[in-house]
C-alpha cells in the first residue's frame, strides 16, 4: 500500500484511510453513539452495513469473510456493545474467519472512575481472538491497524481486535510513513525424500480424503479432485468443508462424522488411511469414526489433533495437496476399493431419488425442489437445528461445481446462519443465497431483515417452522418432560405475514408442489428483495437417525455394528 503522508482529524479517519488502501469496501456493525466512525466511513467512501444487533453484525461479517476469503471489518461501540458481539467472535474464531474488530473504548483519563460503559474489554475479548490491542496515543494508530490486519490473515486466519478509546475520536493522527504493502505469505511446499506423509499415502490400500474448512478457497483448480483420481481415494468433507470440492465427482460420498450416511459409512470404516485436509478433526467431524491412521495437513500446528496416529504436515493446504499429487505415484490401492466407492455412491444417489419421490419425507422433497429451482452457483447458508439438518445429508441438496456452502462452526451458535446470509450475499453479488434455517434461529435474526432490505441482498430464507427449538423439545419428549412445564415449541405454526412491502413472504406446504411458491420467492429475490418462505414441519420430520438423540449426539452404535440397517433413532 502507498499514499501521501498526511494528518487525519481523528483515529477513525486514519483507520478508514487504511481500510481503503487495503482494498476494503464494506464495514459491518453498529457504531458508538458519537458516530465519529460514520463520518470517517462517509468521507472515505466505504459502505457501512448498519445492523440492528451487534451479534448479527458479527455473524454477517463472519459470513462475508468465509464466503470471500478476505478479511471482514466489524465496528462496534464499547461495553455491552462488545459483549453483545462475543458470540460472533466465538464463531469467527472456530471458523477461522479473518475478522478485524474495531471497538470504541473508555477514554484514558476516565478509566477507573466508573465511567459510562467502562469495561476491561481487552480481558473480555482476548480468549476469542488471535491478537488484541488498545491504542492510547494517536501516533500509534497507523502502526496498530497495520499489525491488526496482518494478524488477521497470517498463519491460521481468525478474528483480531483493535480498540480506539474515545479520546482518539477527535485527536489528530499523523501518519509519517506510507501505508505498508500487504505481508506476503509463501504458499510453496516441497516434501523431503524421506517424508512419512508420502510413505503413508503410497502405502495406503483403501484411502479416504477428508476435506475440512481449512481447504476453503484452496481448491480453485480442482487439485483435491485430481488427487482423488490419482490415488483412488473416496472423498468426504466436514460440514465446514462443503463447497470446496465438486459433489458431482463420482468418488464424493458426503459429509463425515455426525452426518455420515449408512452407504458411505461402510467405506469410511474400512479405510486404512484418512488424509485430513484443513480439518481440526473436531468431534462432529469424526463422531463414531474409530481410530484410523490419519495424515493431517493444516496451516497451523495448533490445529493438528493429538487423538489420531499418523504423520502430520504443517503448510498451506492447497500447496500441500499439489505436492502430494506430484508424489502420489506408485500407490497400492486395492482394485476393488474403487468398485466399493462406486457402489456406495450409487446407493446414496438412489436413496435420495427415492426420498424425493411421491410419499418421501417432506423435507427431502423440499430440498429436491430447491435443487431444481436454484441456479447452479447458489450459496447455501445453514443452521444446525433438528429439522434443517436435512440439508447436511448428501445428496439431498448437493454443492456441485460453482455452488457454495456456509455453515456454523462446531459451536453451532443459534442464529449464525440466518444472520451470516447477509454478509454472504454482500460477498457474492449476483449469486443467489438461500438460508435454510429453523424458526427458532430465524426469530433471533429477524430484527435485521430491514438490513437485508436496505442492502438489497435478495436473500431467500427457507424457514422450517416446528414452533421453536425442536432439538431441545425432541430430547424433552424422550425423557417424558411435560410440555406445559418444559416446553420449547408451540403449536402456533408460522407467524402471520405482515403487510410489509419490503419483504416477500409466503407459506409452503412441504407435501404440496413447491415449484410455484419457490418461483415467486426467487423472482422477488432477483429484484433485491428479501424473501421468506415459511414451511410448517413436525418434530417427526427430523433427518433419519436424528429423530432420537442422546444429549448433543445420537447414541453410538456398538463396535463393528456399522453394516446393519439402523433402527429408528440410531445414527444414520
Amino acid at each position: 500500500m502507498s499514499g501521501a503522508v498526511r494528518t487525519y482529524p481523528g483515529g477513525w479517519h486514519a483507520v478508514a484511510d487504511f481500510l481503503v488502501a487495503a482494498g476494503v469496501d464494506t464495514v459491518f456493525g453498529l457504531p458508538s453513539d458519537d458516530l465519529l466512525l460514520l463520518a470517517a466511513v462517509r468521507d472515505h467512501g466505504l459502505r457501512m452495513v448498519l445492523c440492528r444487533d451487534q451479534r448479527n453484525a458479527a455473524f454477517a461479517a463472519t459470513g462475508y469473510a468465509l464466503q470471500s476469503g478476505r478479511p471482514a471489518v466489524l465496528a462496534v461501540g464499547k461495553g455491552p456493545a462488545v459483549t453483545n458481539a462475543l458470540t460472533g467472535l466465538l464463531e469467527a474464531s472456530c471458523s477461522a474467519a479473518p475478522v478485524l474488530v474495531l471497538a470504541a473504548g473508555t477514554a484514558a483519563r476516565a478509566r477507573g472512575t466508573a465511567a459510562f460503559q467502562e469495561l476491561d474489554q481487552l480481558s473480555v475479548v482476548r480468549p476469542l481472538v488471535g491478537w488484541a490491542e488498545r491504542v492510547d496515543h494517536p501516533d500509534r494508530v497507523p502502526g496498530a491497524v497495520e499489525r491488526a490486519w496482518t494478524a488477521a490473515v497470517a498463519g491460521r486466519p481468525g478474528p483480531v481486535y483493535l480498540e480506539l478509546p474515545d479520546h482518539l475520536g477527535t485527536a489528530p493522527v499523523e501518519r509519517v510513513l506510507p501505508w505498508s504493502s500487504p505481508a506476503e505469505v509463501s504458499a510453496a511446499f516441497r516434501f523431503e525424500p524421506a517424508s512419512a506423509a508420502v510413505a503413508a499415502l503410497r502405502a495406503a490400500r483403501r484411502p479416504v480424503l477428508l476435506v475440512g474448512g481449512g481447504a476453503r478457497h484452496r481448491n480453485g483448480d480442482r487439485r483435491v479432485e485430481r488427487l482423488a483420481d490419482r490415488t483412488g481415494a473416496a472423498v468426504f468433507t466436514t460440514a465446514s468443508g462443503r463447497g470446496t470440492v465438486d459433489e458431482a465427482h463420482p468418488r464424493f460420498l458426503g459429509l463425515s462424522g455426525l452426518y455420515l450416511r449408512p452407504a458411505a459409512e461402510k467405506v469410511w470404516h474400512d479405510a486404512d488411511l484418512v488424509v485430513a485436509l484443513g480439518s481440526r478433526l473436531e468431534e462432529t467431524a469424526v463422531f463414531g469414526a474409530g481410530v484410523p491412521t490419519v495424515l493431517q495437513v493444516n496451516i497451523d500446528a495448533g490445529d493438528l489433533s493429538a487423538s489420531f496416529p499418523g504423520p502430520r504436515v504443517v503448510g498451506d493446504v492447497g500447496a500441500v495437496v499439489a505436492a502430494l499429487d506430484e508424489v502420489a505415484g506408485g500407490a497400492a490401492v486395492e482394485p476393488e476399493w474403487g468398485e466399493r466407492v462406486d457402489a456406495a455412491r450409487a446407493e446414496l444417489d438412489a436413496e435420495a431419488r427415492t426420498a424425493a419421490g411421491p410419499g418421501g419425507p417432506p423435507v427431502a422433497r423440499l430440498l429436491a425442489a430447491l435443487d431444481r429451482a436454484l441456479p447452479a452457483d447458489r450459496v447455501l447458508v445453514q443452521e444446525n437445528g433438528l429439522t434443517d439438518m436435512w440439508s447436511y445429508l448428501f445428496p439431498y441438496l448437493p454443492c456441485r461445481a460453482g455452488a457454495g456452502s456456509i455453515v456454523p462452526s462446531e459451536q453451532t451458535s443459534l442464529g449464525f446462519g440466518a444472520a451470516a446470509a447477509t454478509g454472504v450475499a454482500i460477498a457474492a453479488p449476483g449469486r443467489r443465497v438461500v438460508a435454510f434455517v429453523g424458526d427458532g434461529a430465524f426469530a433471533l435474526t429477524s430484527a435485521d431483515l430491514v438490513t437485508g432490505h436496505r442492502e438489497r441482498t435478495g436473500v431467500l430464507y427457507v424457514v422450517l417452522c416446528n414452533g421453536g427449538y425442536g432439538w431441545l423439545q425432541s430430547q424433552a419428549d424422550q425423557r417424558g418432560l411435560e410440555r406445559d412445564r418444559f416446553g420449547f415449541v408451540t403449536d402456533a405454526g408460522p407467524p402471520p405475514a405482515p403487510a410489509d412491502p419490503t419483504v416477500h413472504r409466503a407459506t409452503l406446504d412441504p407435501r404440496a408442489d413447491a415449484a410455484p411458491v419457490l418461483a415467486a420467492a426467487l423472482a422477488a429475490c432477483a429484484q433485491g428483495r428479501t424473501s421468506v418462505v415459511y414451511v410448517p414441519v413436525d418434530l417427526t420430520d427430523a433427518p433419519p437417525g436424528l429423530s432420537e438423540v442422546d444429549g448433543d449426539f445420537p447414541a453410538p452404535r456398538p463396535e463393528g455394528d456399522h453394516d446393519r440397517t439402523p433402527r429408528n433413532g440410531e445414527r444414520a
